[in-house]
C-alpha cells in the first residue's frame, strides 16, 4: 500500500496532536516496513522536526512546490493538496486531525480521518466564535467525504453522532497510544539527574497537561492545600499556560505552598517518562478530553491514576483507577490520600494498570489501524 497522510502537526505540533502523529507513523514505519508513506505538510524549518525527519530519512516528505501554495499553505492543504496526493499515487490518504482535503473522491483517492474530539461543540465557550466557524466547516466536510472516520474513542464516537450525525457503521474506534519512551523504566542514574534538575523530591504528586481551565489543574492545586499538613509530597505541575495559570501561581501563594508547588514548563519529551515513573500519584481532574493521553502515560509509567468520572477517562485510564468528580475539591483531596496512605492499593493500581495499558502498545494500536487500511481498500 501507499498510504498518505496529513503531517501538518508532525513537523508543526509538539503536543497532543503533534504526538498522536508522530507516534502512529512511528508505529507504522516500525511494525509494517513494507508498506510505502508519503507525508505531505507544509514547509518547516523547527529544529525538532528536522530532527524527527533524520530519523525516518527513507519516507517521503512532500512539502507544496508552487510559491502560491508555500504563503497559503492552509488554503494548499484543505484545497489544492488532492493533485500532489495524486501525483504521488497515493492510494488512501489518512487525515490525522480532523481534516482531509477537497476532491479526494473524485480522483479515486480513498481516505480515513481521525477526529480526536468535539470540544469545540461541547464547550463553545472555550473557544472564539471564527474558530468554532472553521472548525465545523472542516469536521463536517472531514466525515461527510471520507471512506472511515476513526475517533479515537468511545465517547468521541458517541459526539460524532449526536452532534454531526455521523452514523455508527462509519466509525471505528481505534485508541491513540502514547510514545514508546513510557514503555520501559528509566534507570537510575538517569532519574537522579532528571530529579536534580528539576527540584523534584523523593515523594509527590504529578500532574501533566496544559495549564487551561478546561483541564481543572486549579482544584488539584486547592485539594492539594487541604492535606498538605498530612504528607511530605510536593506537587508537581507539568505545563504550559497563560491567565489560567496565574491564577494557580496566585492560589499556591495565597496557601503558602511556594515551597511544596512546582510548575515546570517546556519539559522536553524525553524528561517525562522519569517524572512520570518517580510520581507517588498521578492525578488528572480534566472536565472533559478527547482521550486523555497522560493517563495511559501514567498507566504505562507504573504510577497510580485518578482522574475524572465521565468523557473518555474510564476508557483510558481502565478499572483500577480512582474516579472524582472534578467539581469537588473535597473528593478530589479525599481520593489522593486513599490512594497516598494505602500500599496494598498502589500496589494493585501499579500492577493491574499497566495490564490494562498494554493494548494501548503501539504494535496493537499500528495492528488496528493497518487492518482498517486495507478494509476501506478493498471496500
Amino acid at each position: 500500500m501507499k498510504i498518505g497522510f496529513d503531517a501538518k502537526r508532525v513537523f508543526h505540533n509538539f503536543r497532543g496532536l503533534g504526538n498522536y502523529s508522530r507516534t502512529l507513523i512511528e508505529s507504522l514505519i516500525k511494525h509494517y516496513p513494507e508498506e510505502d508513506y508519503v507525508l505531505f505538510t507544509p514547509p518547516f524549518k523547527d529544529q525538532r522536526a528536522l530532527d524527527w525527519k533524520k530519523r525516518f530519512d527513507n519516507v517521503d516528505v512532500v512539502t507544496p512546490t508552487r510559491r502560491v501554495d508555500r504563503i497559503a499553505s492552509s488554503a494548499w492543504r484543505s484545497f489544492f493538496m488532492d493533485r500532489d496526493i495524486a501525483k504521488w499515487e497515493v492510494e488512501l490518504y489518512h487525515g490525522l486531525s480532523h481534516e482531509i482535503p477537497s476532491n479526494l473522491q473524485s480522483r479515486g483517492i480513498k481516505s480515513v480521518v481521525t477526529i480526536h474530539d468535539l470540544i469545540f461543540m461541547r464547550y463553545p465557550e472555550y473557544f472564539p466564535w471564527i474558530d468554532r466557524k472553521v472548525y465545523f466547516r472542516k469536521f463536517k466536510h472531514a466525515v461527510e467525504n471520507a471512506d472511515k472516520v476513526i475517533a479515537i474513542c468511545e465517547q468521541t464516537k458517541k459526539d460524532l453522532e449526536f452532534f454531526l450525525g455521523c452514523k455508527g457503521d462509519r466509525v471505528e474506534v481505534i485508541q491513540q497510544s502514547c510514545n514508546p519512551s513510557f514503555y520501559n523504566s528509566v534507570d537510575d542514574e538517569v532519574r537522579k539527574k532528571i530529579a536534580d534538575k528539576y527540584q523534584l523530591t523523593e515523594n509527590y504528586i504529578l500532574y501533566v497537561g496544559a495549564l487551561e481551565e478546561r483541564k481543572n489543574a486549579l482544584s488539584l492545586v486547592k485539594a492539594y492545600s487541604r492535606i498538605k499538613d498530612r504528607i511530605p509530597h510536593q506537587l508537581v505541575l507539568v505545563g504550559q499556560g497563560k491567565e489560567y495559570k496565574k491564577k494557580i501561581v496566585n492560589e499556591i501563594m495565597s496557601q503558602g505552598l511556594r515551597d511544596r508547588c512546582i510548575i515546570a514548563d517546556n519539559v522536553p519529551m524525553n524528561d517525562l517518562p522519569a517524572i512520570y515513573q518517580m510520581a507517588s500519584l498521578f492525578v488528572y481532574p480534566s472536565f472533559f478530553e478527547g482521550w486523555g493521553i497522560p493517563n495511559v502515560e501514567a498507566l504505562f509509567s507504573e504510577t497510580p491514576v485518578i482522574t475524572s468520572l465521565g468523557s473518555c477517562f474510564s476508557e483510558s485510564a481502565g478499572p483500577h483507577s480512582l474516579y472524582i468528580d472534578p467539581k469537588s475539591v473535597e473528593d478530589i483531596a479525599e481520593k489522593m490520600e486513599k490512594v497516598l496512605f494505602d500500599e496494598d492499593l498502589q500496589k494493585l493500581m501499579i500492577r493491574e494498570g499497566r495490564l490494562y495499558a498494554e493494548q494501548f502498545h503501539r504494535k496493537n494500536t499500528s495492528s488496528r489501524m493497518i487492518d482498517l487500511y486495507k478494509r476501506v481498500l478493498s471496500s
